[in-house]
Formats: C-alpha cells, sequence, structure tokens
C-alpha cells in the first residue's frame, strides 16, 4: 500500500571496521526488534549501500507522524540497553531524519533502494514539492516499485550523537525513496532525476545513492 501521511524514522551511519561485528549483530539480534515493538510502530527495514554513503541505512515506518514524538517512542530513547549505548557512542557521521511521507506512489518494496537527499531552500518548499510529486510515478519504469517523499521535522531530526543544544545542519533535509527490483533499474530513476527540481527552487541536493536491501521486520513478524 502507498505511504503517505505515516511516518517513518530514517537513521544512517558509518561504523569503524574494528566495531562492525558488533554493530552488526546488535541491529540484527536487539535494535530492529526493539523499535518495531514500540507502540505505533509497523516495520523496520535494515540497507547497506552499494554506492552510497553513509554505509548503513535503517527505515523505520510508523503507523503515524506523531507515533515519532509519542511517550512509547520517548521511553525508548530515554532507556536504551547497555549494548545500544555502547553502539550508538561509535556511531560515525550519524544521519537521523523524523519525517512525514508526504507523498507516496506505487505499492510495495524492492531489493534495492535510491536514496535522495535534498536541502530545500527556505520559502522555496511548496514548488519543490510540487515539482517532485510530480516525478514520483514508478509505473513507467521497468524495475521500479515505488517511489516516495519524506519531509523532515526539523525540531525532531537530531543525529542521537550530536551534542545538547546543537542542531543538525540537514534538519530540515527532505528524503526520496526510490524502491526498485535492481540496481541498474534505481541508478538510472536516482541520477539526476530530481536536479532541476532542485535547482528551480533554489534548493540543494545534498546527495544520491543506492542501497541494497539487507532484511525487514514487520510487527506481525514478532508474534504474540
Amino acid at each position: 500500500m502507498p505511504l503517505a501521511d505515516q511516518g517513518m524514522l530514517l537513521t544512517s551511519m558509518d561504523v569503524d571496521p574494528a566495531d562492525e561485528t558488533d554493530f552488526n549483530r546488535w541491529y540484527d539480534r536487539e535494535h530492529i526488534a526493539e523499535r518495531v515493538a514500540i507502540e505505533g510502530f509497523l516495520e523496520a527495514r535494515r540497507y547497506v549501500a552499494h554506492d552510497a554513503s553513509p554505509k548503513y541505512l535503517g527505515l523505520y515506518s510508523t503507523r503515524t507522524f506523531d507515533v515519532l514524538s509519542s511517550p512509547a517512542y520517548r521511553t525508548a530513547l530515554a532507556n536504551q540497553t547497555e549494548w545500544s549505548n555502547r553502539n550508538i557512542a561509535k556511531f560515525q557521521n550519524m544521519i537521523r531524519g523524523v519525517a512525514r511521507i508526504t507523498a507516496s506512489r506505487g505499492q510495495g518494496r524492492g531489493a534495492v533502494l535510491g536514496l535522495v537527499r535534498i536541502r530545500p531552500a527556505p520559502g522555496g518548499e511548496p514548488a519543490l514539492r510540487a515539482a517532485i510529486v510530480g516525478q514520483l510515478d514508478p509505473l513507467p519504469f521497468d524495475g521500479l516499485i515505488s517511489m516516495h517523499l519524506l519531509e523532515n521535522d526539523p525540531a525532531l531530526s537530531k543525529p542521537l550523537t550530536d551534542p545538547p543544544g546543537v542542531t543538525s545542519p540537514g534538519a530540515s533535509d527532505w528524503f526520496v525513496l526510490i524502491d526498485g527490483t535492481g540496481i541498474d533499474a534505481v541508478q538510472a530513476a536516482t541520477a539526476g532525476r530530481f536536479d532541476r527540481s532542485v535547482a528551480e527552487s533554489g534548493s540543494t541536493l545534498v546527495s544520491a545513492g543506492v542501497y541494497k536491501l539487507l532484511w525487514d521486520l514487520s510487527k506481525s513478524d514478532l508474534g504474540g
């Protein structure tokens, strides 16, 4: 189903190679299941970069955007496990977007994800949004499954590794997700697709890259 009007938490980070074994074990054995179990969370997906930076990417879908500022989620953030705290402290180049999914076309998720990061110009948001929404249709392109626009909430989008009182320069960024079945199809759809829309609105294209799905977990997988 299309994802519009839901919420999405996007996290991305690099990890020192010496710490990757413990990091991946923590993510796979504790962190994803812990987050999906929170009331209002629906699904989590883990990716690794094919041609993108940072190396690791996580997407967490929620029933509504408000779930991402709910008491249940705030409680989880305030009560991290020792294993979580140890790994979070080692994150490098972290991105954390707390976002509204404002537009969504297509159905389902692919094995490959294109991720385009855009920094809207102040006042240019309506024009940028309209232009991007007009380009989100996956149907004309073989190998594309769905496309989505995420708009960060600047008050909530803060890397967990930032010191108190620091506002991330990317707090107001937007992300376009392009789900597809293969690397070539997603790369073709990602490369340059939104350049004109970004430029005409006075905004900035921060980055564009391609990720491969590692695995996903839905609420129904948890049982109970």
